[in-house]
């Protein structure tokens, strides 16, 4: 009878979906309270903070691309790129990041302007809010058990804004 057991569990494991079991791994590191407050703020933070470096950086102008030249970026390239790998986890969490990217992305044009006028660098702005974003998550990492390692933390980093958008969607019993 046990062996009945585990192989429904073995196949139940195996029907698991790939963005199920990337989700559930990210999730294994997050259990400490404080961690998962440290991530839902900090989390979100670090990937706006990303995407304002990567837009501060000088993109070079394509002739051929003519009047839209200024529409690319390399973080135009970045977003193809990260909602293509959504897009091949779960559409609806592809969705989802388009619509946070989008969102987030309006605050960094916010930000340019502020530049235009005078005031802060964009890139000066992000590099403050990466390295504080770094380190609280980093320290929030230390109060955890099971310690996500250091040399997997950028390649998990990825996955944590659709972990966090799945737990929401859990919430309200939505399938991703």
């Amino acid at each position: 009878m046990s062996s009945l057991i585990m192989y429904n569990m073995k196949q139940k494991v195996e029907e698991q979906r790939n963005v199920d079991k990337m989700l559930s791994d990210y999730g294994t590191y997050h259990f400490n309270q404080a961690n998962f407050i440290i991530q839902v703020i900090f989390l979100p933070l670090l990937i706006f903070s990303l995407m304002g470096l990567i837009t501060a950086t000088p993109f070079p102008y394509l002739a051929f691309l003519g009047k839209y030249n200024m529409f690319i970026n390399w973080f135009s390239i970045v977003l193809a790129l990260a909602i293509y790998y959504y897009l091949k986890q779960s559409p609806l969490l592809s969705y989802i990041m388009l619509f946070t990217f989008g969102a987030l992305y309006f605050f960094i044009v916010q930000l340019e302007y502020v530049e235009q006028a005078g005031g802060i660098k964009l890139w000066e702005i992000s590099l403050l809010i990466f390295v504080v974003s770094l380190l609280f998550l980093l320290l929030g990492n230390q109060n955890e058990e099971h310690k996500l390692p250091l040399s997997q933390f950028w390649k998990k980093i990825i996955i944590g804004p659709i972990w966090l958008w799945s737990l929401v969607l859990k919430r309200f019993n939505l399938k991703y």
